[in-house]
């Protein structure tokens, strides 16, 4: 056999802020932040869904503002401040969306619900949805499989103060 020569593999320092908490990290510099966040930091409540950034299931906010984790590479995102779902709740008392949701059983499955959560909430910072047009439009990138839409803008739309228009 040939002689294969291998080069190490140099790793990169990364920090970040996630869910209020300081962290550091050595990753490869192709690691994703849906990777780091689940295999090197243990968050597992951002899901994996299509690697592909199509189906939302991987949303969390960084710096306040919804994205893709599995669209992003770590590296990018040195200095973020970084929210997962785990980071929503304070303590005990869930976050208002995440009550909604239950009060409006929006989740069947569950698999979607931490990115819908993180996508929602970040809707709501971005203060552009005024009508349910509006968050149905603008939380189009998140696939539920079991299509809990009808529950998941109830929530939605209760926590932002949106009146109902006709049938949701």
């Amino acid at each position: 056999m040939e002689n294969v020569r291998q080069d190490r593999i140099q790793l990169v320092d990364v920090q970040f802020t996630i869910n209020g908490q300081p962290c550091t990290l050595q990753v490869e510099p192709w690691v994703s932040l849906l990777d780091a966040l689940r295999d090197h930091i243990g968050l597992t409540g951002t899901k994996k869904g299509c690697d592909h950034g199509q189906c939302g299931a991987c949303t969390v906010l960084v710096n306040g503002k919804r994205i893709n984790s599995c669209m992003t590479l770590a590296v990018m995102r040195d200095g973020a401040e970084i929210t997962t779902v785990e980071g929503l709740a304070k303590g005990d008392e869930l976050h208002p969306l995440q009550q909604a949701f239950i009060d409006h059983d929006a989740f069947q499955c569950g698999y979607c619900t931490p990115g819908q959560l993180c996508s929602a909430i970040g809707l709501m910072n971005e203060g552009q949805a005024k009508t349910m047009a509006d968050v149905q439009d603008l939380m189009s990138g998140n696939i539920c499989r079991c299509a809990a839409y009808t529950n998941i803008n109830a929530a939605i739309a209760e926590v932002m103060g949106i009146a109902k228009e006709g049938s949701l």
